[in-house]
């Protein structure tokens, strides 16, 4: 198992409303268990298989790096846009997966620039583990810009939409 596949697990079961999760292959088990609002990860081998552990240890540190980084960028990002516009307010992704502009290729977008919103309105999808979860405008006001392009990956926290306020 990848080091950003067990990320992108631990997102999702950070968004849900599982307390515990454990996911067991190959003698590798990951077990999530929430504790008031955070999530833990420990990672344990089985005891009979030492060697892969041993093996996969590096492999895993390496991605580490530029995951801080990518995710120092995202933090960075919302200061900046916040400085230059004090009525916009970021919709952010809730989580790792692809974004989508519409319900199915065949439909127009959701939402595009310059379109009113009330805070219940469906904005876009992201698609996660294919599972399609509708994202909601959180505010009222109008759409100022659309961060991402359709299909195109997103992260945790990445915003998505610009948002003017009233």
């Amino acid at each position: 198992m990848k080091i950003q596949e067990i990320r992108e697990i631990i997102k999702l079961v950070d968004g849900s409303s599982i307390d515990e999760f454990t996911y067991e292959s190959e003698g590798t088990k990951v077990k999530l268990k929430k504790n008031g609002g955070a999530v833990s990860a420990p990672a344990a081998q089985a005891p009979a298989a030492p060697a892969p552990k041993m093996e996969e240890a590096p492999k895993a540190a390496a991605p580490a790096p530029a995951a801080k980084a990518e995710e120092l960028i995202s933090e960075e990002a919302p200061e900046v846009a916040v400085q230059n516009d004090e009525n916009l307010h970021q919709i952010l992704s809730p989580m790792v997966g692809t974004f989508y502009q519409s319900p199915s290729p065949e439909e127009p977008a959701y939402v595009q620039p310059g379109t009113k919103v009330s805070a219940d309105q469906v904005v876009c999808i992201v698609e996660a583990m294919k599972l399609f979860n509708e994202i909601e405008a959180e505010v009222d006001g109008e759409i100022a810009e659309i961060l991402v392009k359709d299909g195109q990956l997103v992260e945790y926290g990445q915003p998505l939409f610009l948002v003017k306020t009233n």
